[in-house]
């Protein structure tokens, strides 16, 4: 309760409040912008977070991502662009939906679904971390080893269509955390005698590169681009919205669980609860022929799922350092800068910045629904904003913040250098997601293998000693073999000789 009372004070300083306020505009904006994602809105924050105290310095992630999330839709409905990856499931229908004359129910429905959905996810997100963080707290370097490496397993399983291409892009990602000194013996690696390099990849410029950089190539190529904004008035857009949740609230509670369940498995996040939960409706639909027609049932499902993402995939972040997500990969860093090492310890020392947390995702939930509504009033003016203007804004900020990270030259070197691999990746089909979760995860695979190999004298078999371990270990093993035995099957099936059978035929 003294936890909670602190958190609670330090939440509602009024420097604070504002910091949060101006951080939901800021989400709101980015948001509604096509091709601005809400990890491209984080990866802009931490620059600014880097002068912050913790509980402002996480209010203004917390917040900004989920306006974001949810200002993705306000585009999709006006303009068939998603301002995020979180909208693209359902950009089509609902763009249908407002060319039907129901642009303000369309605009309602995801915005309060919006908010639900999020509540939904903080409220799990209360329950189950503090709980899980309890058991975390007996984890020797062996649970977390295999942890470690069933996240990367599954960011690959999870954000690739083409397997290879997603193993090939984390191979990239440990790759580069391997160049600096080494953990255990402190022997420079990849560093080719340059002492900036002595101290490894900055995590914080290789997000704002990768993110945010890769984003603006992209936009850059296609600045000319232009949609029309839909002409509909946009009137009262709660009318009509209680009418669908009385219809569609089993869709609400479904999305909305499976958000949270997606969002928390290493490397999936928002859009792929998005597009899976999108999928399900449409599978279990008693109309199924409707969807595509700008049918409300889908929309309902997805925008609960991505809204209630964002609090699940803060769960491994929290409770074991294993990033849910993109926007959870940048917070884990941002966590390390400020003292707080993500894992079952932090609930012990710094329990008053876990309820903060817990407290920003409430609050920011609330603040959706006013801003949310202001957004949508607002909206055919944010979304006239030129991007040749826009763009080179963001490149100022992106720069300014790969400086400050390391007070170099040599941090902009990083951000621009990973930026064009990024944004190359990205054109010829790689996720960036594995990348990005080899670069965080890398230093704790490495130093809890290397601790468990000089625990158990090179004993394999000790990985498995221990039952959590064993469990972890196994879970591991069976989704490699899984994926192999998808993968060999294809392989089997292309090269199978076609059937000319005259017989047959």
């Amino acid at each position: 309760m003294d936890a909670l009372l602190t958190a609670a004070a330090l939440v509602f300083d009024l420097k604070v409040f504002w910091v949060i306020i101006a951080s939901a505009a800021f989400g709101m904006f980015v948001g509604a912008m096509p091709g601005l994602t809400a990890t491209m809105a984080t990866a802009l924050l931490v620059p600014v977070t880097f002068f912050m105290d913790p509980v402002p310095a996480l209010g203004a992630i917390v917040t900004a991502t989920a306006m974001a999330i949810f200002a993705g839709d306000i585009p999709a409905a006006m303009l068939r662009i998603p301002g995020t990856p979180a909208s693209a499931a359902y950009t089509d229908e609902s763009y249908a939906m407002s060319k039907k004359g129901e642009l303000d129910l369309n605009l309602g429905v995801n915005l309060v679904f919006s908010v639900m959905g999020g509540m939904v996810g903080v409220a799990i997100l209360i329950f189950c971390a503090p709980a899980l963080a309890e058991a975390a707290i007996n984890f020797s370097s062996f649970e977390y080893f295999w942890l470690a490496l069933l996240g990367l397993t599954c960011a690959v399983f999870m954000t690739a269509d083409d397997p290879l291409k997603g193993i090939t892009s984390l191979v990239f990602g440990l790759a580069i955390n391997c160049i600096g000194i080494d953990p255990t013996a402190g022997f420079p690696r990849f560093t080719f005698g340059s002492v900036e390099l002595l101290q490894g990849i900055s995590f914080i410029p290789a997000m704002i590169g990768m993110f945010a950089l890769s984003e603006l190539l992209r936009g850059a190529v296609s600045v000319d681009e232009k949609g029309a904004v839909l002409a509909q008035k946009i009137g009262n857009i709660f009318h009509g919205v209680w009418g669908v949740f009385k219809t569609y609230w089993f869709n609400f509670l479904r999305g909305s669980a499976l958000g949270v369940v997606i969002g928390a498995l290493p490397g999936a996040g928002a859009d792929i609860a998005a597009w899976i939960s999108f999928a399900i409706s449409k599978r279990f639909s008693k109309t199924p022929e409707k969807f595509g027609t700008g049918h409300i049932e889908g929309i309902v499902d997805a925008t609960s799922a991505n809204n209630s993402a964002l609090g699940g995939a803060w769960i491994p972040a929290l409770v074991f350092g294993i990033p849910g997500d993109s926007i959870t990969a940048i917070v884990i860093g941002v966590l390390y800068m400020k003292g707080m090492n993500p894992g079952p310890t932090v609930f012990l020392q710094n329990p008053q910045f876990i309820y903060a947390v817990f407290i920003i995702f409430v609050l920011a939930n609330v603040l959706m629904l006013p801003l949310g509504w202001a957004a949508i009033k607002s909206a055919k003016q944010i979304l006239r904003v030129p991007r040749n203007i826009l763009l080179p804004i963001i490149l100022l900020f992106c720069l300014v913040g790969a400086y400050s990270m390391t007070n170099s030259p040599f941090g902009v070197i990083i951000m621009l250098a990973l930026g064009v691999i990024g944004w190359l990746m990205e054109e010829n089909g790689f996720p960036i997601a594995p990348a990005i979760l080899g670069l965080v995860l890398g230093e704790m695979l490495e130093q809890n293998f290397m601790t468990s190999m000089i625990k158990a004298d090179g004993n394999a078999l000790f990985f498995f000693e221990r039952p959590i371990a064993a469990c972890l270990g196994v879970a591991t093993l069976l989704i490699w073999g899984a994926m192999i035995w998808k993968g060999l099957r294809g392989r089997r099936a292309t090269l199978a000789p076609p059937n000319t059978d005259p017989a047959g035929a």
